[in-house]
């Protein structure tokens, strides 16, 4: 049986602001589903709070994994379960190598209770493992040794995630406007990479402004966040009428999310 990420009624504030205003949805391993919508929206935050972020308060409602409650658990203990964040804008870790980072991510996800130092994935069988995704991400040996994102280009940067994604083989992958600040190619190379890792083990959410990453991992679900809440869901077609025709419609459907749209966008300025 496939594993389940199921979100419900989930309320998110930052700094005291309400974010999230009831937000369901469903994700089973296998599945791509995209998230669409305006500034202010809430998909940024709806990352973040599934991921564990402390600075995102869930003020009510729920995240299961498999019918087990996550919502009070630690991002290092959702990972472990099959938690992965892209990152919107990767950090640099400068004197940190690619390899060491990874072995140890690796070696914390696998085994959980190991204890500093100690229960590392033994070199030899991490370096073919690593190697082998390289090369089938079509991704240069030398990357391994660099410093973790220092010096990285935009498109380097979000390569190194798709590596980690790889390496890591997690249940659900949520990517947080991975091509935001690409150029077409860059975009190309980590739309490809993912469309290599996508499939009936890994459910994926990406949120994204646009339809670039789409074009090689068509979503089965197409969501639409307005003030805090999903408003409307569909298949890929609807992804390609919001590239096309943008949000106004939506807000004239919804107008008491669109009202709440505009005061989230008015308290963060």
């Amino acid at each position: 049986m496939s594993s389940l990420l199921k979100i419900t009624n989930l309320h998110v504030s930052v700094a005291d602001t309400p974010i999230l205003r009831g937000v369901n949805m469903e994700i089973r391993q296998g599945e791509v589903h995209a998230l669409m919508g305006p500034n202010g929206s809430g998909k940024s935050t709806l990352a973040y709070a599934l991921a564990g972020h402390p600075h995102y308060e869930v003020t009510d409602g729920t995240i299961e994994i498999d019918g087990k409650n996550i919502t009070d658990l630690a991002a290092d203990e959702r990972a472990r379960m099959g938690l992965f964040l892209a990152f919107q804008y990767p950090v640099v870790i400068p004197g940190v190598k690619v390899a060491d980072f990874i072995r140890h991510a690796v070696s914390n996800v696998r085994n959980p209770d190991r204890r500093e130092g100690e229960g590392l994935v033994p070199m030899r069988e991490f370096r073919k493992e690593i190697r082998s995704c390289m090369d089938e991400l079509g991704m240069d040996r030398e990357f391994a040794r660099r410093y973790l994102n220092d010096g990285f280009s935009g498109g380097e940067k979000k390569r190194m995630e798709i590596l980690q994604m790889a390496m890591l083989r997690p249940k659900f992958a949520i990517l947080d406007e991975t091509d935001s600040g690409l150029d077409s190619d860059a975009v190309r190379v980590v739309s490809e990479g993912l469309s290599r890792l996508s499939g009936p083990q890994m459910g994926v959410l990406i949120i994204t402004h646009h339809e670039r990453l789409l074009e090689f991992n068509p979503p089965q679900y197409t969501h639409v966040m307005l003030g805090g809440r999903i408003v409307e869901t569909g298949d890929a077609e609807l992804a390609h009428e919001l590239h096309a025709d943008g949000y106004a419609a939506v807000r004239e459907r919804h107008p008491e999310a669109a009202a709440d749209n505009a005061r989230t966008e008015a308290a963060a300025v």
